[in-house]
């Protein structure tokens, strides 16, 4: 019943839409309903609803997770770290480092963007199908005759003969001959033709074929010319040839003879093979189901789809991590130096070193001036070389804390370096350090010489062996090398590169900065002042593997994953990152180590100790200046040793009483620090003398202590890691801490002795690579004033303030690495705020400092990740105190109604991303935490909350469009921001006070707003109708009316009406803004048009609704289509208009010039897009509505063909786009013939009313027929050709009943097809033109198939006379396949219908004989004009035939501007209607009324009253518009005279039916005709010629 009241309003009738008379005026502000009211009082009807999902918002849609990824075995905080900690800060640090992540998690959170972030990847196909188009094959296979010669028989026989040109003119014996090249071949039905060509080679053009199935007869013509044969047809025609010996003629008269006999006695057999079914397709279900195999989605070829852009996308957030530097392995295998010994009993092994020695890699920067890594200690001495050291019973691991087990070799050999800036000056240097023995020249001399080497190494060792077991614990500098790392700044390893000679280490050159100086000595050419010994250093780098495992961190602590009983494990380098902002990186692991280098002692001016030249410095950390306070143990010893021990040892300068140091002393720092922790420096003089005859008392007396140093590691309770400069006493009296500073050294309350009068001669530096101590002044401060409020500490007005401000100045690099500790700390406190608004104001305004300092160093990545996973909104310690989102929102409207800081107000506007996301995740905790989700949305938020939210609204809209050229990044990205907070207010909130937000902050823009503005309209409402839920949120069901109003407007229901756009608020404001958009100038119009189409393809992509798309579509679907129909309109002003609403708004858009002014036209990106997304819901909505589509569809098919996207300027661009045109092209295809056919079947009544010979009917049909004119690719034009073959089942009156016109169009347009450079094309067409003729037969009940058999003839004579029958060869194949079609239809083998076909083909093949000689003639008018004379002539007793060469003949006249010639052919044609009318008893005269214009009228008098007048209907009405055509061509041809004989017909018949309009207007013309006589009589200026024919008789001598 619906059906059918939609389809007689769009049938008839002017009534304007209600929406369109409000469609170019300001978008009303509608209120929106009140959702959760709505959802309560429908539930019933909701969830009744077969689609209820759609209506529904899925529960559980919002959790937390709570997890946290570690890299290593287990956490790297210590296990009672929290109870050893007593600074807030530390506790604060350790908790972050140990707690897990707090992720809200949105169960639909990938489908809450555009369409680029869906969990759909496949929004391209894999592979592009390629279609084929009818101009993509290749030209010059046009007449390709060479398939003719490959056929069932093959060639029979080839030869050249002489071929007389055909002129009905000419005589017999007067034929022109020309020499040609003929080759006679059997085609696959078993039939003959011969064809000609001007030499042997058949790939060219042929000139002319003659098909032998229309011979009857071959004679010899011997007085014609000498060895000439004629061919004769069935139909009285001729083919003259002539051999050029007697042999050749008898040779062709046999061949030609058998063949001509064989046609005559019997069919020809067929062996083709059987072709798909004709009638396999004519099922309309069959036929969507095969549309519907392999299609693609049509915004699949869309270029932005094809782009997939994502750099307008938010890259997932990801967790803290460590930071990622460029990480490379460093691989120990061997270092071996020149004196080499068997040493130990045991054979096994080949000669080793004579001695142990040790190294020590680390990375240098010589661009900067600087180390960047730790050390990495290596002993590579074999088992016999260590066991040389006294000291080896302390060679096993120590498990400590977790770290290291204990069962794994200490020996580590690989170290894992990392740098955070690689380029090609950074340098691996390994130094080389042997024990204790002397000076270094001494200590290489016999590596260095070329003596004996087994005694020298026999030597060495002995001495070896001595100082080891008397100084086994001491170290000497011996040498060192070096080797580049990268190969450029891009992190490339030089893994080929190698190390430089072992050069002897000067004593002089041994701190860091003389290391620099000598790598750029190494890297200059001349080298020759290092002296060098001859080693192997073997040491290898790599990448890290990905399946890298046994590894351990800085800490020892085992990196996942790890094997237990595994023997190689790698440990990790510390990195020394340099100081810049961009390096720096928020901490996420436990670490506290520090790292100490003694530098400088100047010991040569001391006066205290007799003996102090061979100077060891130890090192120790002790937390006690007691007498009897001892060293603790946690200092990383060295290979072979303990993990942790108590003291370490600086390498010794022998005789040096100056020494420098090169050494790092690596310590991990108690969790806990206090005033006591400090350095204790131990100088002692070591004796390096072996005196064997001396006792053994005297011997043991290595080291004698020569001074004490120490430095406190606190200052007012921070480390401080300056270089230090430190006097030395010579005794170490108990509470020696005290004298830290120069003012206690002067009064002397502790017995100290000063080394040379209390200088600094000892120079240290310290650095601290800790996660929970800070050296920042400030934020120490800070935290020390939280802890004692914490602690119950009286707060001070305003002290808070202060020390918050003072967070200011606080050092970027802190504010980077200890980030979620800042700033879950700043929240803690803005939670914790009372009545104080100032400390909530200033607590915002250091956060907003934070995050603006993030931002412009661009580490905002770290705020959003700090936001995702560490953000916690806790509860206040306070019971009177507000949640954080509560008290955040009212700081953040306080800051933006402040006028006076401008600065502030533009960051938080600029970042205020942030601040909404701490809002939301606020929000969500606070729901799920509380248990508050499972309330009503309206109970979940206090009233005061949403008031807040509301003013804040308020305050930001002035800074959006009043302060947008101002601040246009400020804007706009507080534009977005609040669009997604509001977004994210949808899921947890009262969506009726949400659209209210919306619909306030929408109501602050304006119609007439500059272009930015419109953008960030346009932005805002994206991101909101981006929303997870979009569709639930528009309540897509329908509202109840009465059920008179229901029937009144049946198309109001899904109207862009108030009503409407209050039931459905965001689809409805964004048509509403849309629509007004399109009034504007282009860059607005394609901002709208973006928002829709992205909207649309988003939905298109999403899973969740693949199936149920459809109705979704419904229920907004009626104004989406009506807002395309206009923009359709818009730019087919010269196609059909449909009735009803689309034709009043098409009328009042054209015809006003106010809405011309307002609106350009639109682009071709435009047009294409906005076609595209109307094809799309074309293609989705249900069958029911098809109605409403059909004329659009078919606009949109017409315009659409006209439009391709711009393509790039290389080859590969164009070939791509050319790729998606072909694939949009047939998608169109195949959805406007699903639309085609879900009309066909709903309307099937009114597309048969008056026989089909409706405008309803002829619309459908002409958008069939549309395909067939407009190139279609070859998998389209199947399904067109099987929707054709179903239409004609279906309605099979339209075409063989009535009037002729839908059956001669499609015959004219399959035969072109039948013509095809596409042999699937051509199978197809002849396919459905057979099926047209058994149609036509069985619809006669199979009486004959005379009405398509004439229109075939009749439709091959006009592509004959258009010369548009190209590919002659071709369109013979096609006759082939209508013939076995009818030789193997088993049904039709005992009817005449095989041989009604066989003799049509006949009669084609006689007509298509004149092809060749019209193509010869294409540019010789007056012989073309005479071939088609002849035809006509020919075709006299056939009305339509001769009408077609009759119309042919006037258009060639009227192209060379002979009119007379022209107008003579118009009254012949009209003569022609008049004696069929005058036969029909329908007009009083017949051509005899026209004798008086010219006397040949009498041969239209020859037409016969047989067959060919059977579906011949003409009418009075074709002979009047005949009569005028005639008026018109004798006016142009100035043939004044017979206008009035002309007139005398017509006027009787304008009498009859009382047309005096057009009878003045006859008169009018009748008076200028005579007029003119009397003009060109006086004047003598027409100027009429005369014809002659010219003849030759006789015959040419050759």
């Amino acid at each position: 019943m619906m059906e059918e009241s939609v389809f007689h309003q769009w049938q008839a009738g002017d009534k304007p839409h209600p929406f369109l008379s409000s469609c170019f005026e300001k978008t009303k502000v509608v209120e929106p309903l009140d959702y959760e009211n709505v959802i309560l009082q429908r539930k019933v009807q909701i969830y009744s609803d077969p689609l209820r999902d759609l209506l529904i918002f899925p529960i559980e849609d919002v959790s937390v997770i709570i997890s946290r990824q570690r890299r290593t075995v287990q956490s790297t905080v210590p296990e009672d770290a929290l109870k050893k900690a007593q600074s807030l800060f530390v506790k604060e640090c350790i908790k972050t480092y140990s707690s897990d992540w707090h992720v809200v998690n949105y169960k639909y959170e990938e489908y809450s963007g555009d369409f680029r972030m869906l969990p759909c990847k496949s929004f391209r196909p894999d592979k592009i199908p390629s279609h084929v188009f009818e101009i993509d094959e290749d030209f010059e296979k046009d007449e390709d005759s060479s398939s003719l010669c490959s056929q069932k028989g093959g060639v029979i026989k080839q030869g050249w003969l002489h071929k007389a040109n055909v002129n009905s003119t000419i005589t017999v014996t007067m034929k022109v001959f020309k020499r040609r090249y003929f080759y006679l071949s059997q085609l696959t039905d078993g039939s003959y033709i011969l064809n000609s060509y001007k030499d042997e080679k058949i790939s060219k053009e042929s000139k002319g074929c003659i098909f032998l199935d229309a011979c009857n007869d071959v004679v010899q013509c011997p007085k014609m010319r000498r060895y000439a044969f004629e061919l004769k047809t069935i139909d009285k025609y001729s083919h003259y040839l002539a051999a050029e010996t007697e042999q050749e003629m008898e040779e062709w008269l046999v061949t030609l003879r058998k063949i001509i006999q064989s046609n005559t006695e019997s069919l020809v057999q067929e062996k083709k093979d059987t072709v798909e079914s004709v009638q396999g397709h004519s099922d309309i279900d069959l036929n969507k189901l095969s549309r519907n195999d392999g299609r693609q989605n049509l915004f699949s070829f869309d270029p932005e789809v094809q782009r997939l852009d994502f750099s307008g996308i938010e890259p997932d957030v990801k967790p803290f991590e460590e930071k990622r530097s460029r990480r490379f392995v460093v691989c120990c295998q061997d270092f071996s130096l020149n004196l080499l010994a068997q040493l130990g009993d045991r054979s096994e092994g080949g000669p080793t070193n004579v001695e142990p020695f040790f190294l020590s890699l680390a990375l240098f920067d010589l661009k900067n001036n600087c180390k960047i890594s730790a050390d990495f200690h290596v002993d590579l001495n074999p088992p016999p070389v260590r066991d040389m050291l006294l000291d080896n019973s302390a060679s096993g691991a120590e498990a400590t804390k977790g770290h290291l087990p204990a069962e794994t070799n200490v020996y580590l050999l690989q170290g894992v370096f990392s740098v955070t800036d690689p380029h090609m000056e950074i340098f691996l240097v390994a130094r080389v350090e042997k024990v204790l023995q002397g000076s270094i020249t001494h200590c290489t001399e016999p590596y260095m010489k070329n003596s004996d080497p087994g005694k020298t190494a026999q030597k060495v060792h002995k001495v070896a062996k001595q100082v080891c077991s008397r100084l086994g614990q001491y170290r000497m500098p011996f040498g060192w090398a070096a080797r580049p790392v990268f190969k450029d700044s891009q992190g490339t390893l030089d893994v080929e590169g190698k190390f430089s000679p072992l050069y002897k280490q000067d004593s002089s050159k041994l701190s860091n900065e003389d290391m620099l100086k000598l790598l750029a000595e190494y890297k200059k050419p001349e080298k020759t002042k290092l002296q060098v010994i001859p080693a192997q250093l073997n040491i290898v780098i790599k990448d890290v593997p990905l399946d890298f495992t046994n590894c351990v961190t800085a800490s020892y602590i085992p990196i996942k994953p790890f094997e237990k009983s595994c023997e190689d494990v790698a440990v990790e380098v510390g990195e020394l990152v340099p100081e810049v902002a961009k390096y720096f990186y928020p901490f996420t692991v436990y670490k506290n180590h520090l790292y100490v280098y003694p530098l400088h002692l100047k010991y040569e001016n001391q006066k205290v100790f007799a003996k102090a030249r061979n100077i060891a410095v130890c090192v120790e950390f002790r937390d006690s200046d007691e007498a009897d306070g001892k060293p603790l143990k946690c200092i990383y010893g060295k290979p072979g040793g303990r993990l942790l021990t108590t003291h370490a040892y600086a390498a010794v300068l022998h005789h040096n009483q100056s020494p420098e140091f090169y050494d790092e002393i690596k310590i991990e720092l108690p969790i806990h620090l206090h005033q006591k922790h400090h350095l204790l420096f131990t100088f002692y003089h070591v004796s390096c003398e072996i005196n064997t005859k001396a006792t053994s008392k005297k011997q043991d007396t290595v080291e004698t202590q020569v001074g004490y140093a120490w430095v406190p590691l606190l200052k007012d309770g921070r480390i401080v890691t300056l270089e230090r400069h430190l006097p030395v006493s010579s005794n170490l009296p108990p509470g020696y801490l005290g004298l830290g500073d120069t003012e206690s050294r002067r009064v002397g309350s502790v017995d100290a002795k000063w080394v040379d009068g209390a200088k600094p001669l000892f120079k240290i530096r310290i650095h601290l690579d800790s996660t929970i101590y800070t050296q920042d002044m400030h934020l120490h401060k800070f935290f020390q004033y939280c802890q004692l409020v914490q602690a119950g500490a009286k707060e001070v007005p305003g002290e808070l303030v202060k020390y918050l401000k003072c967070l200011h100045a606080m050092e970027i690099q802190v504010m980077i690495q200890f980030l979620p500790v800042i700033l879950m700390q700043l929240f803690r406190v803005l939670t914790n705020v009372t009545q104080e608004d100032e400390v909530a104001v200033n607590c915002t305004m250091v956060l907003l400092h934070i995050v603006s300092k993030c931002h412009e160093e661009g580490l905002d990545h770290y705020l959003r990740s700090f936001i995702k996973y560490v953000f916690r909104a806790e509860k206040p310690s306070v019971t009177q105190a507000k949640m954080t989102h509560e008290i955040l929102v009212l700081s953040m409207a306080t800051i933006l109604k402040q006028s006076a800081d401008f600065l502030a107000i533009n960051k938080l506007l600029k970042y205020s991303w942030f601040f909404f996301e701490a809002l939301a995740k606020s929000m969500a905790m606070y729901l799920l935490e509380e248990n508050k989700i499972k309330l009503p949305r309206g109970q979940r938020f206090p009233d005061s909350y949403q008031h807040a939210l509301h003013s804040l609204l308020l305050a930001i809209i002035p800074h959006v469009t009043i302060r947008y050229n101002e601040i246009p990044e400020e804007s706009r990205n507080v534009n977005f921001s609040l669009a997604n907070f509001l977004k994210r207010c949808l899921t947890f909130m009262d969506r009726g006070f949400v659209f209210n937000l919306i619909n306030d902050y929408i109501s602050g823009f304006s119609p007439k707003d500059p272009k930015l503005l419109v953008e960030y309209k346009f932005e805002f409402l994206q991101t909101i109708c981006n929303h997870e839920h979009y569709i639930p949120l528009n309540l897509p069901m329908t509202f109840s009316k009465p059920k008179l109003q229901r029937v009144q407007d049946v198309n109001l229901e899904y109207s862009l009406t108030d009503e409407y756009c209050r039931h459905h608020f965001l689809v409805g404001m964004l048509l509403r803004e849309v629509s007004v958009a399109l009034q504007d100038n282009y860059d607005i119009r394609y901002t709208a048009i973006s928002v829709l189409k992205n909207l649309l393809i988003k939905h298109a992509f999403d899973n969740r609704y693949q199936h149920k798309v459809r109705h979704i579509l419904l229920a907004f679907k009626h104004n989406v289509l009506e807002f395309y129909e206009k923009i359709t309109h818009q730019n087919c002003r010269s196609c059909v208009v449909p009735q009803g609403y689309s034709h009043y708004f098409f009328r009042k858009l054209f015809s006003t010039r106010s809405s011309v002014s307002h609106c350009s036209r639109l682009d071709q990106f435009e047009i294409r897009t906005l076609l595209m997304c109307y094809l799309y819901i074309v293609k989705m909505i249900s069958e029911g509505w098809c109605i409403l589509l059909t004329g659009s569809v078919e606009r949109c098919f017409l315009m659409i063909r006209f439009l391709s996207a711009d393509a790039g300027t290389s080859e590969a661009d164009i070939v791509h786009q050319a790729l998606l045109e072909g694939n949009i092209a047939t998608e169109v295809c195949l959805t406007i013939l699903d639309t085609i056919s879900f009309f066909t079947q709903s309307f099937k009544t009114q597309l048969l009313s008056n026989d089909g010979h409706n405008p309803l009917m002829k619309k459908v049909f002409d958008i069939h027929l549309a395909f067939l004119k407009n190139g279609q690719s070859e998998a389209a034009l199947k399904h067109v050709f099987a929707s054709l073959r179903g239409f004609i089942s279906k309605f099979p009156s339209a075409f063989f009943k009535g009037r002729v016109n839908m059956c001669a169009a499609l015959c004219y347009e399959i035969l072109k097809c039948c013509t095809s450079k596409v042999s699937s094309t051509r199978n197809e067409a002849s396919a459905l033109l057979y099926l047209l003729m058994r149609n036509n037969f069985e619809f006669t009940k199979r009486r004959t198939f005379l009405r398509t058999h004439l229109q075939i003839i009749i439709a091959v004579s006009q592509l004959i006379a258009d010369v548009a029958l190209s590919g002659g060869t071709r369109f013979q194949d096609s006759l082939l396949i209508i013939n076995n079609f009818a030789n193997s239809d088993r049904p039709m083998k005992a009817t005449a219908f095989p041989s009604e076909v066989k003799d049509l083909t006949k009669r084609i093949r006689t007509v298509l004989m004149a092809t060749a000689q019209m193509k010869e003639h294409e540019k010789d008018p007056e012989m073309l004009i005479d071939l088609q004379y002849s035809l006509a002539k020919s075709y006299a007793s056939t009305p339509e035939l001769r009408k077609t060469w009759l119309d042919s003949m006037a258009k060639i006249h009227v192209k060379n501007g002979d009119f007379s010639e022209a107008a003579m052919c118009y009254v012949h044609v009209a003569a022609l209607v008049a004696e069929f009318l005058h036969r029909k008893k329908l007009f009083p005269s017949g051509c005899t009324a026209f004798r008086k214009i010219t006397p040949n009228i009498d041969e239209e008098a020859a037409m016969k009253e047989d067959g060919g007048m059977m579906d011949v209907h003409y009418s009075e009405e074709v002979l009047v518009e005949l009569l005028e055509q005639c008026v018109d061509g004798l006016w142009k041809a100035e043939r004044y005279e017979t206008i009035s004989e002309v007139s005398k017909l017509i006027i009787p018949i304008y009498e009859k039916r009382r047309e005096f309009e057009k009878l003045t207007q006859l008169y009018r013309t009748l008076h200028g005709a005579y007029a003119k006589i009397l003009e060109v009589m006086h004047s003598r200026k027409r100027l009429l010629g005369t014809f002659f024919r010219v003849a030759f008789y006789g015959q040419v001598s050759i």
